[in-house]
């Protein structure tokens, strides 16, 4: 028996230095995977400099704003103005224009089109993912082709249809139009194609309705692309200036974007005005994405929007 007992020992020390080896290897392709030291310090500075690129605009615009529209307009240009920065131009804006009532008008009617455009386009991409109709392949194509379709294409039949239904400078021709989104459907609908099948039909075998099962299932397993199409929705819908700037003549429902155009063409090229306008426009989007960035980078990654 005492004998045996090398045989024995010899296999499993040699078994417990399979783990270990197989350890040492994945971290040694996983410091090949990496790269040199040089190559990420390189990789790190390029990324530096791009991000640098893309906020210097918005760092001058930042500056501009805080300075007098005689220093804004003073050549040679200064970052650091002689007389200090100042508030002025936000307090001009804020006194003399309709900011508040523009920036309202954009919150609302942002806020309702990501309500319906959400709501529309999520009952609408569950259905053509779950459910078998004569037509679904074609309205699938129909809806894939109109997302090729530039939008200013259909501004003459929108306007001449708000006109027929006597919605022209009201919120709603400048909701109803918007809440429409293509893109939006045919992203719920591939996002619903990965939901297991299975779990509805535990859910069908139990008696629950489609509704049900919509309701109950299906939306709390996509909150996060929901999070995210309601993230891009209210952006693109804060920032349309086109379709607001055509259905809306009334200096009282018009939106921030357009709003500060008139202001703009109304009172000639003030820089610093100009600067503070385009910054009171922008912040709410910036709080939007400094709250919701985590959300929209797992909404994006979760759905594969970037290579679907």
């Amino acid at each position: 028996m005492s004998a045996a007992q090398p045989t024995v020992a010899a296999p499993a020390a040699q078994l417990s230095t399979v783990p270990l080896a197989r350890a040492k290897a994945i971290t040694a392709a996983g410091h090949r995977r990496k790269g040199p030291a040089p190559a990420r310090i390189a990789a790190l500075i390029v990324l530096i400099v791009l991000a640098l690129t893309w906020l210097t605009p918005v760092l001058w615009a930042a500056l501009t704003s805080f300075k007098t529209e005689a220093e804004a307009a003073a050549m040679p240009v200064t970052i650091v103005p002689e007389s200090g920065f100042t508030l002025d131009a936000y307090i001009s804006v804020l006194r003399e224009g309709l900011v508040p009532r523009w920036a309202w008008n954009s919150l609302y009617t942002s806020t309702l089109i990501t309500l319906i455009t959400v709501a529309i386009s999520a009952l609408a991409g569950y259905s053509l993912s779950r459910l078998r109709f004569a037509g679904r392949e074609m309205v699938i194509a129909l809806i894939v082709a109109s997302i090729m379709i530039p939008g200013q294409i259909l501004i003459v039949p929108l306007f001449h249809l708000m006109l027929s239904l006597n919605l022209v400078d009201t919120y709603w021709g400048i909701i109803l139009p918007q809440t429409v989104a293509a893109p939006m459907v045919f992203i719920l609908k591939k996002f619903f194609d990965q939901i297991p099948y299975e779990l509805e039909e535990a859910a069908l075998m139990d008696g629950a309705s489609r509704m049900r099962i919509f309701r109950s299932i299906v939306l709390p397993l996509s909150r996060p692309i929901l999070g995210a199409v309601a993230i891009f929705v209210f952006i693109g819908a804060w920032n349309n200036f086109l379709w607001p700037f055509i259905v809306v003549n009334d200096s009282d429902l018009m939106t921030l974007p357009t709003g500060l155009q008139t202001v703009i063409s109304a009172y000639g090229i003030q820089y610093a005005q100009n600067m503070a306008q385009s910054m009171l426009a922008a912040l709410p989007l910036i709080i939007v994405f400094m709250f919701f960035q985590r959300q929209i980078i797992k909404g994006i990654s979760t759905t594969g929007i970037a290579g679907t």
